[in-house]
């Protein structure tokens, strides 16, 4: 009792009764939500199609009649969030040095545009080794050249820039022409097959060189070999300190075809007003969005319906609104269905750079997502224990709710796979909470089987237990944090 109480006054946390509504969420109520966001009809909900625009607008007039007022920034239920997917055509490159044409085997690079078409002559070539100094500071001898990076970026770099996504980034923004990456033998297949694939982005969000792509390491090699230089040699040559890029002496001529698709895309925002102006705002987010038709062609099924992952989520999302608007609370409650999770978080990405509230008024986020796993009586985990003391307070609420806590910190490895993350990321609380994480059998039995496939669909097999007790779970923990007396904070802003 006493470490509840000094728990309580370090992080100004008030009584910790929580009500208990006659009215509670059942099975029915949120099968019969995902029934409808799962069905062939919806297409699998995948951004910037048909599917998109029955989903998003399904959730906004649940919103509605549940009696939430439209919360988005431009002033209305749907905040856009713009994609652009790019997707190689043809890559062609005639290498040269000192006037002799170099030929190679093309089917051993893949290069892609940031513009449909991209066509340079005489682009000089650098070996970049990982991109990195000793000492993890981005070489600078990339201005208007085409660089070679190592794939593999361990080693004695700075964890800032391990990442082959952040040293792409950063070399980028030192002015390089094109960003190439060396890719092992054994990987190639797999990541030229990767590179081909359409995949969605967030509309400058990162830079993007004019072009960019891969080769495999016998490419490479052979492009170091032709500039009369060594292999070997250079790889220890990158790892000194003073390293900062080599110049093969060979120059290169680009033509490359690329396809690019911009997609505009939306997050469904919806909001109850609170009673206390400048008090904060709670909120409960989840990802609306699927794959759409992702079975091969001439299957009978193509349709990745995404039942658990995640209907599942927005069907709670809508019941746990509909009660919470049935009264005033002190703090704003907002409620997020964002887009483009699968692809890369992209639309929590999309709120958190614009959003529709200061993220500092915040008081708390919990994120929703495949909530459809685990049968009643299962414990609940919490996804982000560490990021933050609300922890314990949630699991308080939980307790209360007579649900018993599951410890273990094997759910964290979810962490950053969730929309959650880019807000813990922004200093934003950010907690999921649920039954859906917490036994490890049920989980596996998931991603090992239904999940991101034709599958994930509906049927009278889906367990609804634990989604429902976790959903009236989420209703009293609304109740708590929007409430002013229950759960104190510092001013806004502080």
């Amino acid at each position: 009792m006493r470490r509840a109480i000094s728990l309580a006054l370090a992080f100004g946390f008030a009584s910790l009764s929580v009500e208990v509504d006659a009215r509670r969420i059942s099975e029915s109520d949120i099968r019969e939500h995902i029934a409808i966001l799962a069905s062939d009809d919806f297409e699998g909900r995948e951004p910037g199609t048909s599917g998109e625009e029955k989903t998003i607008k399904y959730i906004s007039e649940q919103w509605a009649n549940a009696g939430l007022v439209p919360g988005a920034k431009a002033g209305g239920w749907f905040d856009p969030v713009p994609l652009v997917s790019y997707r190689p055509l043809q890559s062609d490159a005639r290498f040269e040095k000192s006037g002799r044409e170099l030929r190679f085997d093309r089917e051993d690079m893949i290069l892609v545009g940031r513009e449909a078409e991209y066509s340079k002559n005489a682009v000089p070539i650098v070996f970049g080794g990982t991109g990195l100094t000793a000492s993890g500071q981005i070489i600078t001898n990339v201005g208007g050249k085409a660089v070679l990076v190592l794939a593999d970026g361990t080693g004695d770099a700075g964890v800032e820039f391990l990442s082959a996504h952040q040293r792409a980034s950063a070399l980028i923004d030192a002015g390089a022409e094109a960003v190439i990456f060396v890719t092992d033998i054994e990987e190639w297949r797999s990541t030229k097959r990767r590179l081909s694939e359409k995949k969605l982005e967030l509309e400058g969000r990162e830079p993007r060189a004019p072009i960019e792509g891969a080769v495999s390491t016998k490419f490479a090699i052979g492009l170091v070999t032709a500039g009369r230089l060594d292999w070997d040699r250079l790889i220890a040559q990158s790892r000194a300190d003073d390293f900062d890029g080599v110049d093969l002496g060979i120059s290169a001529d680009f033509e490359v075809k690329s396809e690019v698709i911009r997609v505009n895309s939306s997050n469904v925002i919806g909001k109850i007003p609170g009673k206390k102006s400048g008090s904060g705002a709670m909120l409960f987010l989840g990802h609306w969005d699927h794959f759409g038709y992702c079975g091969a062609e001439g299957e009978s099924d193509r349709i990745c319906n995404g039942a658990v992952d995640n209907a599942s989520g927005i069907a709670v999302l809508i019941e746990v609104a509909k009660i919470l608007a049935k009264k005033k609370h002190d703090r704003d409650i907002y409620f997020l269905a964002t887009t483009a999770e699968e692809t890369g978080l992209l639309g929590a990405h999309e709120f958190s750079r614009n959003p529709a509230i200061p993220l500092h008024e915040i008081v708390l986020a919990l994120n929703i997502d495949s909530i459809a796993i685990a049968p009643r009586g299962t414990k609940v985990s919490i996804v982000g224990r560490g990021t933050t003391p609300l922890a314990s307070l949630v699991e308080r609420v939980a307790k209360k709710q007579r649900r018993k806590i599951e410890y273990s910190n094997h759910a964290d490895a979810f962490l950053k796979r969730q929309d959650g993350w880019v807000l813990t990321q922004n200093e934003v609380p950010t907690l999921v909470v649920g039954s859906g994480f917490s036994d490890e059998k049920l989980i596996e039995r998931f991603f090992s089987g239904p999940y991101h496939g034709v599958d994930d669909e509906l049927t009278d097999a889906t367990e609804l237990g634990g989604a429902v007790e976790d959903a009236n779970l989420h209703v009293a923990l609304g109740r708590y944090f929007a409430s002013t007396r229950k759960y104190k904070r510092k001013a806004t802003g502080e």
